[in-house]
């Protein structure tokens, strides 16, 4: 056993007096009693929001062991302010530090389950945004691995999966500073045929986004009227 498996649990729990040990107890009396004077004392809060957080996470497809990853709060923990230990009702009141980290855990593209539905507007500005710049629905689906019918559903889509929504974002970042080939007749009026349609349509392009309002359904491109973009 090391020095870092010492402090004030093993002190609580296993009655340890090292050094370690005894100086966390304490540190621990210490702020408590500084706490109490002051009245801020707080050992527990109530786990409700604590458990409605978890069940919200869980309707966007964050599973306990992801939510334990992210959180570094355990499963049996995470269990237990749901659905109670066995034989025993859900937890009443947790921890603070506990309660803090699980709060501060969001749904994002990054750690919500592939088919997990979610809001298509930032998924949609994005394809607008670069056919602005003259990517032809053709090629932007091509390069989602879709057919071009496929692409224009998703084009006129409320909701799209998490999987789907990522693929998008990953493809934007790639190509808003990119502009399509013209280096052929073909590819010259495929391009001007993207720009057109986007000009006639009102899409913006990706310098009317900021990368914190474009998956916001309430934003307005930056320069634009307030009129439907999307």
């Amino acid at each position: 056993m090391t020095e870092r498996d010492h402090g004030y649990a093993r002190y609580r729990l296993d009655g340890c007096r090292c050094y370690v040990c005894a100086a966390a107890r304490s540190a621990y009396d210490e702020n408590r009693s500084r706490a109490i004077a002051y009245g801020t004392w707080q050992p527990w809060v109530d786990a409700e929001p604590v458990r409605t957080h978890i069940r919200h996470l869980q309707t966007c497809g964050m599973g306990l062991r992801t939510i334990e990853r992210l959180s570094g709060v355990t499963r049996s923990s995470l269990a237990a302010i749901l659905s109670g230990k066995t034989g025993r009702e859900p937890a009443r009141k947790v921890r603070p530090a506990t309660a803090q980290r699980i709060l501060a855990v969001e749904p994002t593209l990054d750690n919500l389950a592939p088919k997990t539905l979610v809001d298509a507007t930032g998924t949609v500005r994005r394809l607008q945004a670069l056919v602005t710049q003259g990517w032809s629905h053709a090629k932007l689906a091509a390069r989602l691995g879709i057919t071009p019918q496929n692409f224009t559903s998703l084009m006129n889509s409320s909701q799209v999966t998490a999987r789907r929504a990522h693929a998008v974002r990953d493809l934007y970042d790639d190509l808003w500073k990119v502009p399509p080939p013209e280096d052929t007749h073909h590819q010259k009026i495929a391009a001007s045929r993207a720009r057109n349609l986007a000009r006639e349509r009102g899409w913006v392009s990706p310098l009317a986004w900021d990368d914190d309002a474009i998956d916001d359904p309430s934003a307005r491109p930056r320069g634009i009227a307030r009129k439907a973009v999307a």
